[in-house]
């Protein structure tokens, strides 16, 4: 199933306060991402009804299997090719701001290229 940009920022956001506060709700997507709690209700009813994630009767989002998956692709290409382009000399906002536009778009071919070309010559 092809999932939307959108849907998979919310995921990689869920991904990311799950890792820093060990939980997450509705409310810290919210604040993290900038967007009304009405908005955010909407896209976890559509992740939740497409099975990416499961919400506990106490309101807290826990990512499935498939939805961990996706948000965990997403965040690794984000950090690689952040990381790789500040290595590149390019500004730190524009380059997590570059990241998070490619992160969606660049193939799976086109990304393990590019990891394994930087790997190799980290390795030198």
């Amino acid at each position: 199933m092809k999932i939307g940009e959108s849907a998979e920022d919310y995921l990689e956001t869920i991904l990311i306060l799950k890792n820093r506060n060990g939980y997450v709700r509705s409310i810290d997507i919210a604040t993290e991402l900038g967007f009304s709690k009405p908005s955010v209700s909407v896209a976890m009813k559509n992740l939740r009804q497409n099975g990416y994630i499961r919400v506990d009767p106490n309101g807290y989002i826990e990512l499935e299997d498939s939805g961990k998956a996706i948000a965990e692709k997403i965040y690794e290409r984000h950090t690689f090719l952040s990381a790789w382009f500040i290595e590149l000399g390019v500004d730190p906002k524009t380059a997590v701001e570059d990241a998070c536009r490619m992160e969606h778009v660049i193939s799976v071919n086109t990304f393990n290229a590019i990891k394994k070309h930087v790997n190799r010559i980290k390795s030198k």
